[in-house]
């Protein structure tokens, strides 16, 4: 994609003219559409940074969807480089992505990720009018006839999303999982507007796409894919509770360019932290179903590392890459 295009791209985008280790008049990307993760990530932590006072402007929000975040990631790595006043959403989705090169060459040590401050729970959802009671009724109608269910999801073909109904699968004994149909969109509400028109009969995503889905009685959540119910959605039976012992949760985040300075890098640890610990947050996690998961700096680089070389092996495992 050229310069000009992604210039095109970008709205409202902030030009810096701070020192160097300055944070201010940020933008945060979220690779998506509106009404997804990543843009709840964004909206969120960005409007509680100016809230508390991290930041002395409001942040800007850029949705620039496109290959399952692959078009932020080309973007921040070829054009955004050494921008210190940049952030983008992230989550267990992107470093599925690049442990899976569905980034077309991109690899995580081409960025810097700041760090997660909470866990978003996997769901399965289906339509409110949706015959499937239970997630047994769903795998149960898969098994007997694959071709039967489809589901929708925010990731690529192989992602996150994708992920999580091959594992539900695969315990319970079902292994011919290149049967199974997947539609990978731009977004947890495209994939909730993909189920509730009909085209798929199933939802993969995270709690806090769903809520406002679940609350406006469009869809109805079959499973959540955490060890314990989740606090304020206690009607929402776990998968282990219904026989599949799968836990996928979505960690929340921000990765930033990766020229910028050590101290650049450790005043934005050092925001998102405060986001952590805000009495804000804590009221954000509760309304859209987020766990919380604390991990910021030095230790969270190391921790997404070792989850790249992990997702790398369990999709070799499912047969989802070579």
């Amino acid at each position: 994609m050229t310069s000009r295009l992604f210039r095109a791209l970008i709205t409202g985008a902030v030009i810096s003219t701070g020192a160097a280790g300055a944070v201010s008049a940020a933008e945060c990307i979220a690779p998506a559409n509106p009404g997804g993760g990543w843009d709840f990530t964004c909206r969120q932590i960005g409007k509680i940074m100016f809230d508390i006072g991290a930041v002395d402007q409001p942040v800007q929000v850029t949705n620039m969807a496109g290959a399952g975040g692959g078009v932020a990631y080309n973007h921040v790595v070829a054009e955004r480089g050494s921008d210190e006043d940049l952030i983008v959403a992230a989550s267990s989705a992107t470093t599925t992505r690049l442990a899976q090169n569905a980034y077309a060459g991109m690899t995580a040590d081409q960025v810097r990720f700041v760090g997660a401050i909470g866990a978003d729970p996997g769901v399965i959802v289906v339509a409110n009018d949706s015959p499937y009671q239970s997630l047994g009724d769903l795998v149960e109608a898969i098994k007997a006839d694959p071709g039967s269910v489809a589901f929708a999801g925010g990731s690529a073909v192989g992602g996150f999303d994708h992920l999580k109904p091959l594992m539900i699968l695969q315990r319970a004994g079902f292994t011919d999982i290149t049967k199974v149909k997947y539609i990978g969109v731009d977004g947890g509400a495209d994939a909730i507007t993909q189920t509730v028109g009909g085209f798929t009969q199933a939802m993969t995503g995270d709690m806090s796409e769903v809520v406002g889905f679940l609350d406006s009685g469009e869809v109805r959540a079959i499973a959540v894919l955490t060890e314990e119910r989740v606090p304020g959605f206690e009607d929402i039976p776990t998968a282990r509770e219904q026989g599949f012992d799968v836990v996928a949760v979505n960690w929340r985040g921000l990765y930033i360019p990766k020229d910028v300075s050590d101290e650049t890098f450790d005043a934005w640890s050092d925001k998102l932290q405060q986001v952590a610990d805000s009495e804000e947050w804590h009221e954000a996690m509760a309304a859209n179903g987020l766990a919380p998961f604390t991990m910021v700096g030095a230790d969270f680089q190391s921790y997404v590392d070792t989850l790249v070389d992990e997702i790398n092996t369990l999709s070799k495992e499912i047969g989802v890459i070579q």
